[in-house]
């Protein structure tokens, strides 16, 4: 059972076809004008290559963004959906700091919500997708920090985002570091990185004439090597123009820790992910890393029901899009008690020492994401 965002968002929710997805999304009618943000200079380069850090490395802090607009998420979602991201960032600031942008009009409803741990940081925005809005952060050897603004379009301008396109650069100047520029539009839900030299990204999305036209697969590399420290980059195909994301990889392929893998598996015959998953994972399994080591592949089969009151085709019923720091692991449960057990017990026996932690995020789910969508850590 798979689903994905409405590819033209939610609207009034008139409510959802299958279980998995990728995020980003909303609906059509925010009034905001959507111009393509134009690149930050980038300050002179360090003599040490950037390196995007594996997401289970050590964090300085962890962000997210406090929003859920009636009109992107509808009457039924927009207060659940607020609930949900305090239950996930109140949960992972027991293990670091959380840094959320809010709003002002929401500043009050997060306040109430949000315990003493969740550093709130008044900046206007149009959605939740911290993960595909922000900036992707960046380190080199001499322990320096930077942070790259991959142009956010609106998931191939598909919604309002001038607000979000802001997020970048509102980011680097909080955490003190300079903004590099990307001559790619992408999002960080397309980008899933070992630490070691090793990426895995669906053409789908960074290969899409809506976020970047004519560019080829090795001009798309070059770039990507040049800003995150990349050796090699595994390709999906990914599916384009089913949700807003054109196929994120965060709903598909996760590093658990270097070499090894978790994909996802679509139980259901009838979802168009059906034959993706299978194909990814035909992909990884005769995959090897920058390493030259085989991808040990965990595979997490979607479940086969989920709790009725947000069910509906758009809700993303997958395990893949979890968050992961050096302590922890942040998992969703939909209800279905033995696939959830069986998610949690997969990725705990490759992270022995971290503890997993399970959360209601049903809300967020009905909205097309997941906990990977809503949040994007900052190196520590």
């Amino acid at each position: 059972m798979n689903a994905r965002r409405a590819l033209l968002g939610l609207g009034s929710l008139g409510l959802m076809s299958s279980w998995l997805t990728a995020c980003g999304g909303g609906a059509e009618g925010d009034s905001v004008p959507s111009p393509s943000p134009t690149p930050s200079p980038s300050p002179v380069p360090s003599p040490d290559a950037w390196r995007m850090p594996d997401e289970g490395e050590a964090h300085r802090a962890l962000w997210m963004a406090f929003a859920a607009r009636v009109s992107v998420w509808g009457a039924k979602l927009s207060r659940p959906a607020q609930q949900a991201l305090a239950r996930i960032a109140n949960a992972i600031s027991a293990f670091e700091p959380v840094k959320m942008l809010v709003s002002a009009d929401d500043m009050a409803t997060a306040r109430s919500l949000c315990g003493p741990g969740v550093q709130l940081i008044e900046h206007e925005i149009d959605d939740l997708w911290i993960r595909d809005t922000g900036c992707v952060f960046v380190k080199n050897s001499r322990g320096e920090r930077a942070a790259v603004n991959f142009n956010f379009n609106g998931w191939g301008k598909k919604q309002s985002h001038a607000r979000d396109a802001t997020v970048a650069a509102r980011m680097a100047a909080i955490a003190g570091v300079p903004l590099l520029s990307s001559t790619l539009v992408l999002e960080g839900g397309g980008i899933e990185v070992d630490g070691q030299g090793t990426a895995i990204i669906t053409e789908s999305c960074v290969l899409n004439a809506n976020r970047n036209p004519g560019v080829t697969k090795t001009q798309a590399e070059d770039e990507l090597k040049r800003l995150l420290g990349l050796d090699k980059i595994i390709w999906l195909p990914g599916i384009p123009g089913k949700d807003i994301t054109d196929g994120h990889t965060d709903f598909y392929a996760r590093f658990v820790k270097p070499g090894v893998v978790a994909a996802a598996l679509e139980r259901d015959s009838a979802s168009f992910d059906y034959s993706v998953t299978r194909r990814h994972l035909e992909i990884l399994r005769s995959a090897t890393d920058a390493q030259g080591r085989a991808l040990q592949i965990v595979t997490l089969e979607t479940p086969n029901q989920v709790r009725p009151t947000y069910a509906g085709k758009d809700f993303a019923a997958g395990y893949v899009n979890f968050l992961l720091t050096d302590k922890a692991l942040f998992l969703p449960e939909f209800g279905d008690v033995g696939a959830d057990r069986a998610a949690r017990m997969a990725l705990a026996a490759h992270l022995p020492k971290h503890q997993i932690v399970q959360l209601d995020i049903d809300a967020i789910a009905a909205g097309g994401g997941g906990i990977h969508c809503t949040t994007q850590q900052e190196p520590a």
